[in-house]
């Protein structure tokens, strides 16, 4: 994985710190004449003239460090906070210069900037130098913010009155100072320590993506797409213009749970043991997983069920696995909720919110695994005009996400969404989960007396009497029950459409029968579309690699985690069964169940209220009768 991998030594940073110690002190910088240097009264703000002054500009002298000083004006020395942005201002500049000579050599920039010195240069050589001069101080600010943002640390909502800086890319020397003179201007408003470093953090997170909305101006950054840069001192990693690493990642702190602390959801247990086995397929190398080359892959499922029933603790219990695996295979990974914490009140900020979490989990450089809980409170329907902007957002982001015209399954990360009341969620979004997991909790006699023994504990002589204690959990036996129960459809919808089909047409036995069967659903159905064919047909692919992958395979990670890409999926390969009509016709029911009972669920809903509001009217009508009785109604 670290393959390619540059170190760049301390003293090839040290040798910038003069450098960087100055640009902190005292730059100066040119910039829009447009742009006030005073806050508005009260607001934090810069007033910006409504005037045009076309091309007129004008320097200005930037001090950061005392800018970072007069945060706390009383104390004549710097707080923790303020020292640590300082010095990581200082740090990241250093850092950055030295990454731009690393492009230089890696280019021709070095060898031309040797030759200009000599004599000035001209013509092609001219202009190949000024190109590769720009590309490198692009390198250079995108260093300095991806810098900031990965080792500065804040907790809190960013303001939305960050502006952009006046971005310059003549040298690498300029780029600086024009990212120092916007993170001078950001923090400049800030009330206290926390807000510097929020205020710090946001400016970084601006600088990045207005560098990347300018990122096809350049046409001689190629060679630092694939650059992996690494500085173990400040735990600093740069991959190219990826900006996932950005977000410093912590140890993974929640409650694990084990397989056999999951009592009953066989068919959600059974398929989560099985992804959390299939990620761990992926190759680093290749950035790819075998499982998305022969079939079988989930990246994305919804598991749907009361309150109650089990839904946080089968995302304990995929987290857990995913993590003991990755320790075993030294992998890095990345767990993440997105939750209704994260909407915001200000425009745009939601959908940005949830894209860096899309970003953080389908990372190509981490085993990734991502949940939206509470899905149908996250995310809105497209149609619901009460629900927010925010909520509306996030549901555009997902789509696309999910399945976008840019979507890439690589293989290294799923998300699972979860909610107690699917049918409240868009159908489109809905539509792309791969799977419908049924979280119904326990179900059988065995699995009330599993599951109160499980919580019930140790501290008690009480006997367990006449049973074989989670025998009913024995996965593969249960698994294979909950399958079967799919022979035949579950809700009343769907039964009525299997009755009839089997009247007409019989048992099926071909693909054609089949389809007649997608077909006569879609008619009783009209949600039942193409993408709903796409997901029966995966998840049917998916009992075909219906495989155990053997436990000594994730046992150490030699025997399979640190093998080759053609040697695990020769491995797989050869696991690997056809699928029956048994499989097929049990993977329609499964799906079709589920949209049938969503369907159902929708209208018991829009029922109530209509009958609530009638109700209602009633009883109003009543009670106006009684006050026009008594003379008390005066319209």
């Amino acid at each position: 994985m670290d393959a390619g991998l540059t170190a760049i030594d301390e003293a090839d940073i040290e040798k910038h710190r003069a450098t960087a110690q100055s640009m902190v002190t005292r730059v100066v910088v040119m910039e829009d004449a447009s742009r006030s240097g005073t806050a508005l009264a009260g607001t934090g703000r810069r007033f910006v003239s409504p005037v045009s002054t076309g091309s007129v500009r004008r320097t200005r002298e930037v001090e950061l460090t005392k800018t970072i000083d007069a945060v706390r004006p009383g104390d004549q020395m710097m707080s923790i906070p303020q020292h640590t942005l300082l010095f990581r201002a200082r740090r990241g500049i250093a850092v950055a210069l030295a990454i731009g000579e690393v492009f230089g050599r890696g280019t021709d920039l070095e060898a031309l900037q040797a030759k200009n010195a000599r004599a000035p240069l001209e013509g092609e050589d001219a202009q190949q130098f000024k190109k590769l001069l720009a590309a490198s101080a692009y390198v250079a600010a995108f260093s300095f913010a991806s810098y900031l943002l990965q080792t500065i640390e804040a907790d809190g909502e960013p303001p939305n009155d960050i502006p952009e800086p006046d971005f310059l890319f003549d040298t690498p020397q300029d780029a600086l100072k024009a990212l120092v003179a916007g993170l001078d201007t950001a923090i400049a408003p800030s009330k206290d320590d926390g807000d510097l470093m929020v205020r710090a953090k946001a400016a970084a997170r601006v600088a990045i993506e207005g560098l990347l909305s300018r990122k096809g101006r350049f046409d001689a950054l190629g060679p630092f797409e694939n650059a992996h840069i690494r500085i173990d001192a400040d735990d600093f990693t740069l991959d190219g213009f990826d900006v996932a690493p950005g977000n410093k990642t912590k140890p993974l702190v929640m409650t694990f749970k084990k397989p056999e602390e999951v009592v009953g959801n066989h068919i959600a247990k059974y398929q989560a043991v099985k992804l959390a086995k299939m990620m761990m397929a992926y190759d680093f190398e290749r950035e790819l997983n075998p499982f998305v080359e022969l079939g079988g892959f989930l990246f994305t499922f919804i598991g749907d069920g009361s309150p109650g029933t089990g839904k946080t603790t089968l995302i304990q219990m995929i987290a857990g696995l995913l993590n003991g695996y990755c320790q075993v295979a030294g992998y890095p990974f990345h767990y993440e909720n997105f939750g209704v914490d994260q909407i915001s009140s200000y425009q745009g900020k939601s959908g940005q919110n949830c894209r860096q979490f899309i970003n953080n989990v389908i990372n190509p450089r981490v085993i990734g695994f991502g949940t939206v809980d509470d899905i149908d409170q996250v995310a809105a329907r497209r149609s619901d005009d009460r629900a927010s902007a925010g909520q509306q957002e996030i549901t555009g982001v997902l789509m696309e996400a999910f399945a976008g015209v840019s979507t890439v399954v690589r293989g290294n990360c799923s998300f699972g969404m979860f909610s107690n009341y699917p049918e409240n969620v868009d159908d489109a979004l809905r539509q792309r989960a791969g799977a419908r997991w049924l979280v119904d909790g326990p179900q059988t006699r065995d699995d009330y007396i599993d599951i109160f023994v499980l919580l019930a504990g140790k501290n008690h002589k009480i006997p367990l009497g006449e049973h074989q204690l989670y025998a009913a959990q024995e996965i593969q036996r249960a698994v294979s029950e909950a399958y079967e129960e799919h022979s035949k459809p579950k809700e009343d919808g769907l039964k009525k459409v299997y009755d009839r089909y089997l009247n007409e047409f019989g048992e099926p036995d071909t693909l054609t029968d089949v389809g007649t069967y997608l077909h006569l659903i879609k008619e009783a159905e009209p949600r039942f579309t193409g993408r709903a064919i796409k997901n029966i047909t995966d998840a049917v692919k998916m009992r075909a690699m219906d495989i155990e992958l053997p436990d000594e395979w994730f046992a150490a990670p030699e025997a399979f985690m640190h093998k080759g890409y053609d040697d695990k999926k020769a491995m797989i390969s050869e696991l690997r069964r056809p699928f029956t009509m048994d499989m097929v016709m049990q993977e329609i029911n499964r799906y079709a169940d589920s949209e049938f009972r969503y369907a159902d669920k929708s209208d018991d809903a829009a029922v109530q209220k209509l009958l609530r509001d009638a109700r209602l009217r009633e009883r109003a009508a009543k009670e106006m009768e009684t006050l026009k009785a008594k003379g008390q109604w005066d319209i």
